[in-house]
Parts: structure tokens; C-alpha cells; sequence
């Protein structure tokens, strides 16, 4: 698996949904991913700490770079638990859990971000605005509760499946309300 190619392709990818779902600054993006469906093997399975570590690097400087907080899912194993940053689980007033992720407890991504954050904190549940979801991980249950699906050119990271989306406010009021703004 060549790592700087992973790089790339996260990158491209969030460059992408950023664009087209476009955050404001301190909105918040939540990840799933299971490095095993990168690397090619069933989900939960063996993980990998070094690819982690080259998506973990790249989703920091992405959302670092458009002022947007990161939040990390964790596997079923502890519930789909989040590792955020502390000014996240501040600024959005998030459940505090107490759980130290382990690769095969929470998943290599979850492990590496709680390591790579500056203060990581874990969160019970998170309604972010932007999500990506890399290996089929339903990072789904972690965004507001409209979700618009985002098609991107790059459709999968090594060749774990990616699914993304935007959210949006519900529409409400029937055939009589009238909307501002409305892309879908």
C-alpha cells in the first residue's frame, strides 16, 4: 500500500467535500474508516497504524487549513464512540465517555487520533455537518439529521468503498412554505 498515494487521494477527497458541502469555519467534519477495508481486508480485522497515521496527518492539515473541527469515529467496539479535541467537545457541549482507544478497541484510526490530537477528549455522540465514511463504517449516525449524499471523483481510499455527505436544515412548512437558498 503506498502511503503517499493515500495521502493524495484523502486529500483530494476532502478538498472535494468541503467545497462542495461548504462548512463554515468551526462546523464540524466526522470521519469513519476502517484501515482494514483500505489495505484491502474485511472490516475489524487486522488494521494498520501506518496508514492511519499518513489519514490522520492529512485530515488534520485539511480541516486545520479550512477551520474546521475533526471529529474521529471509533469502531463498534466501544460504541462508535468519537475522539474530538477538547475546543470541540467545549464549543458543542459533547458527553464526555471514558475510554482510551487501542487498535482493537476503537480501531487504528480512532488509536492514532487520540494520540495525534493535542487534547484529545472522547464524546458519547456528535451531530457534525460534514461526514466521510471510508470502508462502509455508518458514520451516518454522527451527522445532523438531514444528510445530502456528495458524489466525488475519487470513490474509494485504497480500496476501502467511500461514502460522504453534506447536511442540511430540515425542510418544513408543506406545499405553502417557501425556501431560501435550497440546493437540494
Amino acid at each position: 500500500m503506498e502511503l503517499s498515494k493515500l495521502a493524495t487521494d484523502i486529500e483530494v477527497v476532502l478538498e472535494e467535500l468541503i467545497a462542495e458541502a461548504k462548512p463554515s469555519k468551526e462546523q464540524i467534519l466526522v470521519v469513519g474508516c476502517s484501515t482494514s477495508e483500505v489495505i484491502g481486508k474485511k472490516i475489524g480485522t487486522i488494521g494498520s497504524m501506518e496508514v492511519a497515521e499518513t489519514l490522520i496527518a492529512t485530515i488534520q492539515r485539511v480541516t486545520a487549513t479550512h477551520g474546521l473541527y475533526f471529529a474521529m469515529q471509533c469502531c463498534e467496539h466501544l460504541n462508535r464512540a468519537l475522539v474530538v479535541e477538547k475546543s470541540t467537545f467545549e464549543k458543542y457541549n459533547l458527553e464526555e465517555v471514558t475510554v482510551v482507544p487501542v487498535q482493537h478497541a476503537g480501531g487504528a484510526m480512532a488509536a492514532t487520533a487520540y494520540k495525534m490530537f493535542k487534547e484529545p477528549v472522547m464524546v458519547n455522540a456528535i451531530s457534525a455537518h460534514v461526514g466521510l465514511d471510508i470502508g462502509q463504517t455508518l458514520v451516518g449516525m454522527h451527522l445532523k439529521r438531514v444528510a445530502v449524499p456528495v458524489r466525488l471523483s475519487v470513490n474509494k481510499i485504497g480500496d476501502a468503498i467511500i461514502t460522504a455527505a453534506r447536511t442540511r436544515p430540515p425542510l418544513i412548512g408543506g406545499e405553502r412554505a417557501k425556501y431560501s437558498n435550497l440546493e437540494g
